[in-house]
């Protein structure tokens, strides 16, 4: 099967166990990810999200439903003012450890993954945004930053 891109949707921010979280949620179903997938990624998110360091508390976080039972979520979040601390779940997908095909049962697998192409595409915008807004004014400023978001559409073909 050749490669196509996926649907790439930027739901709101929102605050969770102390952090401001900005989400992209990743799929090849047009009507987007199931809201019991979404509301089990986002209760298992805590156990992925580092002690605060100083840094103004931001993460941004790719929720992605695969194919076939699979569904991730990657947190990225902001520590030591610079630097993303990754955290990483997986559901529904036994070859990764997790115990069953349930896409709403997450666990934490322990590899050093960071993300699969259709994930990766917001780390960029990211980072620039976070210089943006956090580190090249004198002033940092936390609510632009979350305001500032990859826009809407697919995971590739931005050019």
């Amino acid at each position: 099967m050749p490669f196509t891109e996926k649907h790439l949707t930027v739901p709101p921010p929102l605050e969770v166990a102390g952090r401001w979280i900005k989400r992209y949620h990743v799929t090849a179903d047009p009507a987007g990810i199931a809201p019991e997938v979404e509301e089990t990624a986002y209760r298992f998110l805590p156990t992925l999200l580092p002690k605060p360091d100083g840094t103004p508390p931001a993460t941004f976080v790719v929720l992605h439903r695969g194919g076939d039972d699979g569904a991730y979520l990657n947190a990225y979040s902001w520590v030591w003012d610079n630097v993303l601390h990754f955290g990483g779940a997986a559901a529904g997908q036994p070859v990764l450890g997790c115990p069953d095909n349930d896409p709403t049962h997450f666990v934490a697998p322990g590899r050093p993954w960071i993300g699969c192409v259709w994930e990766l595409p917001p780390i960029l915008h990211e980072r620039d945004a976070w210089v943006r807004h956090m580190l090249a004014p004198a002033t940092p400023d936390l609510d632009a930053y979350l305001a500032d978001s990859l826009p809407e559409g697919t995971t590739g073909d931005r050019s």
